[in-house]
């Protein structure tokens, strides 16, 4: 048997659309070992979507690794532990789609290259800014040229931070569809400067910087207001720390100082709870690791 786990993932961090994500210390674990059919059980999150059939973003991947490898699949009994909440913008399909490479390499004795795993899950993903942190942990700054994949992994000290999910209908289609087709140099510029300085402040654990740059007019305005009570949740948490849609959203991240983090989830969680919409809070921290074995 092998048993892997890989990372929850925040991607954007506010102005870094597309191209930073980080690795938090929320973890879903996963088992591994030859069967005579293909079976497929989760626990915890997302079990009673998952466990209706084996197809699935880990199987499909798990499948993928073997093909590019030329090798016959190998059918498996897989279990998983699920952490990371799915639809939450916390990178759910990405660790589904790590895990699924990672276990089949870690199966036919390693085939592949980190390079090579992440070339294969940016393909299935669509892009690098989940899927790299996911296999690298810690910060990274992930740019695609073409075929090629430029990643920059950078340290993170450990900062707390604050995740609130609001429980409503967000998917990431909708959260595509509602972004401009085109953003003016002035916003260009604006994310730019600021996109190069969370990258620091989070490298430095400055909260201070943290919470002054980590603003954004590419995306987060845009989906913000498509999301019950979004603004007035992400204008709460600025008040506490550095505050940002986590990835495509709903959930909103958080990072402030440890002895604010209960009240910090308590009056963001609050926001949305006044609008009849049911939480789920977290309080973690970033993760130094990616996907491994255990």
């Amino acid at each position: 048997m092998i048993k892997i786990r890989v990372p929850a993932t925040s991607a954007n961090l506010g102005p870094g659309f597309d191209c930073l994500g980080l690795a938090l210390n929320i973890w879903n674990e996963v088992s591994f070992e030859p069967a005579e059919k293909l079976t497929y059980q989760v626990t915890g999150e997302g079990a009673e979507k998952l466990n209706k059939g084996t197809k699935n973003l880990l199987t499909k991947a798990f499948a993928n690794l073997y093909q590019a490898c030329g090798k016959p699949v190998q059918v498996a009994k897989i279990c998983a532990q699920n952490d990371i909440l799915m639809s939450s913008g916390l990178g759910s399909s990405a660790a589904a789609i790590v895990a699924g490479l990672f276990g089949a390499n870690e199966m036919l004795g390693k085939p592949l290259s980190p390079n090579e795993l992440l070339r294969l899950a940016t393909d299935m993903e669509g892009h690098p800014d989940n899927v790299a942190p996911a296999l690298l942990g810690g910060l990274v700054v992930s740019v695609m040229d073409h075929e090629e994949i430029f990643t920059k992994r950078y340290e993170v000290p450990e900062l707390t931070v604050v995740i609130v999910k609001p429980i409503l209908d967000w998917l990431t289609r909708t959260a595509r569809a509602v972004l401009p087709k085109s953003v003016s140099r002035a916003d260009a510029i604006y994310n730019i400067g600021r996109t190069a300085m969370v990258v620091d402040a989070l490298r430095n654990g400055d909260l201070d910087l943290l919470q002054k740059v980590m603003d954004d007019r590419i995306h987060q305005p845009y989906r913000l207001k498509h999301i019950s009570g979004g603004s007035a949740a992400y204008k709460t948490a600025k008040k506490f720390g550095a505050a940002a849609l986590s990835g495509a959203g709903p959930s909103i991240i958080n990072f402030v100082p440890l002895e604010c983090a209960e009240q910090a989830k308590h009056e963001i969680e609050k926001i949305f709870q006044e609008r009849g919409i049911e939480t789920r809070g977290l309080i973690t921290n970033p993760s130094t690791l990616g996907v491994h074995a255990i």
